[in-house]
Order: C-alpha cells, then sequence, then structure tokens
C-alpha cells in the first residue's frame, strides 16, 4: 500500500510536492482549531454552568461579576459586560449592546484562520489543474518528437502521469473543505451558546424587574 502511495506521488511529477506542502499546511491549521474550538467550549460550559449561571439564578450579581473577571474564558467576558452594565442600573437595551460588543470582540478570535482552509483546498486543486495541463504540454511536445511506432505507448503514459497531479489536488481539496465545513459548524454552535448565555441573563433580569410589580 504505502509503496503504491510512494509511487503514485512520484509518478504525478513536480506539482505533487507543493499540492502536499498546501495540503500539510491545511491539515495543521484544522488539527489547531479543533483543539482550540473544543477547549474552548469544554471551558465555557464549565465556568457558564457551573460558575456563573447558578450566581445569575441567586441574583448575586457582584459575585457572578468578580467571577466573571477572575476568569479568561470568552463567556466569561461577555456576560461579565452584560452583568457590569446591570451593576450601573443601565437600561435592558444597554445591557444587551454590551453583550453583543463582547460577542464582536470574541468572534475574531474564533474564526481566526479557519477561511485558509478553503482558500487552500482551491489552491490545491488548481495546482493540480495546472500541473495536468503543464505534463499534457509536456507530453504533446515529447510524442510529437517521438518515433511513429511508439507515439501512442508514450502519449498514453505521459497523460496517466499528467492526471495523476488532478487526483492528488482533488484528494487533497476534498478533506480540507470537509474540515472547513466542521470547523464553521463547531464555531455556529459556539457563538449560539453565547447568544443563549445572554438571553438568559435578560430573562433573568426580566423575571427580576416583574416580581415587585407582581407583588
Amino acid at each position: 500500500m504505502l509503496e503504491t502511495v510512494v509511487r503514485f506521488f512520484q509518478d504525478g511529477g513536480p506539482f505533487m510536492y507543493p499540492i502536499a506542502a498546501v495540503l500539510v499546511i491545511g491539515l495543521a491549521i484544522a488539527l489547531e482549531r479543533f483543539l482550540f474550538l473544543g477547549s474552548v467550549r469544554r471551558r465555557n460550559r464549565r465556568i457558564f454552568e457551573k460558575g456563573l449561571l447558578p450566581l445569575l439564578h441567586k441574583r448575586d450579581y457582584r459575585r457572578a461579576m468578580k467571577a466573571a473577571s477572575n476568569s479568561n474564558s470568552d463567556i466569561a467576558a461577555i456576560i461579565g459586560a452584560g452583568v457590569g452594565r446591570l451593576l450601573n442600573n443601565q437600561r435592558r437595551e444597554d445591557i444587551e449592546y454590551a453583550m453583543e460588543e463582547g460577542l464582536m470582540e470574541v468572534l475574531p478570535r474564533l474564526e481566526k484562520r479557519t477561511q485558509y482552509l478553503a482558500t487552500l483546498a482551491n489552491v490545491a486543486t488548481l495546482l493540480g489543474l495546472l500541473g495536468t495541463i503543464i505534463g499534457l504540454i509536456a507530453a504533446f511536445t515529447a510524442v510529437a518528437n517521438a518515433d511513429p511506432s511508439q507515439k501512442a505507448t508514450l502519449l498514453s503514459e505521459s497523460i496517466s502521469v499528467a492526471m495523476n497531479t488532478t487526483a492528488f489536488g482533488l484528494m487533497s481539496a476534498i478533506p480540507l473543505l470537509m474540515f472547513h465545513a466542521l470547523l464553521q459548524t463547531r464555531t455556529n454552535e459556539i457563538v449560539d451558546s453565547f447568544e443563549m448565555a445572554g438571553v438568559k441573563l435578560l430573562n433573568i433580569i426580566s423575571d427580576q424587574a416583574a416580581e415587585p410589580a407582581a407583588a
């Protein structure tokens, strides 16, 4: 199996090497992003569900603000921005705007380098096509000067080698596109969790405001 892969790689010509470099870079980015987003999701869930949310339900906003300030998680920064406005007796709209601003500050870190995967997938595909075209040009040039009895064999072999670069380019691009889609989905899930946390804080504030009126 390994010998087949090595032979396939060697038969593709010089364009196989830049395609392989693009694939390695893309896989490194995908691995780093998966690890980062997984760490962010676990840390945010732990901080919010076990730390901030119980304090918010108790309406102990000062301790919640202190806990948010002591945490380096993204969700703590967003909720802390809203609780800070709440402690200053600002309007619900101001609290919501503060959390939206916090989300806008966090979002670039979540999406960092993810878009590169789509670009690298396109680059891998284009490099494969370019390698094939250049290989075909070289093949037809060689066939033109070859012995007539060997032209058919030489042409078929040259085309087969040239097509290897397209195949390898597609083999590199497809997983990179899949990783890009998975990372986008995971990022959106984290953003949705931030928005849900903000909604929970606003609902707690609304319930608190409604209690005196009901009494």
